[in-house]
């Protein structure tokens, strides 16, 4: 596999497509992005962002206050990508009704 298809396959997982929506607007703490995500374990969203931090895609930052707590932001390459991925996102959610679905083929 190339390298842009496993970036590919980052940005475009469940829960990778729904982390790049959800920080598009805005600086998130775990719990925050959990909770608007739903859903998804904490094990999962955290391999997510490890994995879209390691893509260049998301900044963590630890802040030290009491009690201490981590944010996350797209950076500018996740900025980018989030652009594209969401307009996909809403092209799918515009076009779903006319979308043969499994089992209804």
């Amino acid at each position: 596999m190339c390298p842009s298809r496993i970036v590919l396959n980052h940005v475009t997982s469940r829960w990778g497509v729904l982390v790049l929506i959800a920080l598009q607007q805005q600086t998130l703490r775990f719990s925050e992005l959990r909770r608007i995500i739903g859903d998804v374990s904490e094990k999962m969203l955290s391999q997510t962002l490890k994995t879209l931090e390691n893509d260049g895609f998301v900044h963590r930052e630890s802040l030290n206050v009491v009690p201490p707590h981590v944010e996350y932001r797209l950076t500018p390459h996740g900025q980018g990508v989030a652009v594209h991925v969401k307009a996909l996102a809403s092209w799918v959610e515009d076009n779903i009704m006319d979308l043969p679905r499994s089992g209804n083929s």
